[in-house]
Order: C-alpha cells, then structure tokens, then sequence
C-alpha cells in the first residue's frame, strides 16, 4: 500500500499496469485523444513485493509520531524537545518507546529522572509507528472513500 500523485496514478492507468478502483465525481483529465476519470484509488494489476521502508528514528518522526504535542502537558504552542523516558544517564536507549516528544518546560522539570520519580505522566504511551500512520501525515486530510483500504474504518 503506498501513496502516490494523481500523474503517477493516470501514469499506471493509461499504461494498463492498474486498474481504476474509485474516482473522484466529476472530476476528468483531458487529453487530446481521450477522456479519464480522475483517479481517487487505483490497484496494481500485478503484485510487486516491495518490502516496507523502516521509519527512521528521528527528531522530525518522533515529533510527527506525538502530533507536534508535548506528551506531558499536552501543549503545542511552545518549543518542542525530544525527551527520554528513562534517562540515558540511567542506560535508557534511544528507541520509539524510550522517546517522547516534550516541551522544555516538562523536559527540565523532569531532569535526569523518570517520569514516576518526577511525579509526572505521560499523556500517552508511546510505541513505534505503523507506515498508515504516517501516509496520514504525508497526505494531510485522508478522503474517506481511503478509510477502507487504511484499516481505518
């Protein structure tokens, strides 16, 4: 599953290598010779395993991953860090459940602790993300007819 620009999508269509599965109403491209829905959803003719890219354990993903949101105080109108849950100084690793994004305000009230030791929680646990959530992102609003084939339902 993956996510690709309407050109691509006609691209595939026109070349027979996909098939139309929706469109978006009253929409066409127009070429000289012939008229096309545009395409909303296509589905390749013939499977092509791809592997699944890594998301890479950055800055901008784990700030992408929280929603720009500090994970202890739940603000999004201020300097964002990214936090350790356990301490590094406490062998903590740099892993999607060890990092949290947070603001600096929470990140030192917290110091050189845990979240339990500072007498602070966390809005939510955080946990690896799966390729959906970040098409969500890549995308901006998802159109519903998506909600399907996203397991979104």
């Amino acid at each position: 599953m993956s996510v690709c620009n309407v050109k691509k999508a006609i691209v595939l269509l026109y070349l027979g290598k996909a098939e139309l599965i929706e469109a978006y109403y009253g929409k066409q491209v127009h070429s000289v010779s012939m008229v096309m829905p545009f395409p909303s959803i296509v589905r390749l003719s013939v499977y092509i395993h791809i592997p699944y890219k890594k998301i890479i354990l950055s800055r901008k993903n784990i700030l992408r991953r929280d929603g720009h949101r500090c994970q202890y105080c739940g603000r999004t109108d201020v300097s964002l860090t990214v936090d350790h849950i356990i301490p590094k100084a406490k062998l903590g690793e740099d892993t999607w459940e060890n990092l949290v994004t947070a603001c600096v305000e929470c990140n030192n009230k917290k110091g050189n602790r845990t979240p339990d030791d500072a007498h602070m929680k966390l809005l939510r646990r955080p946990m690896k993300p799966n390729h959906v959530t970040f098409i969500r992102h890549f995308v901006g609003t998802i159109d519903e007819r998506w909600k399907p084939y996203l397991f979104m339902n």
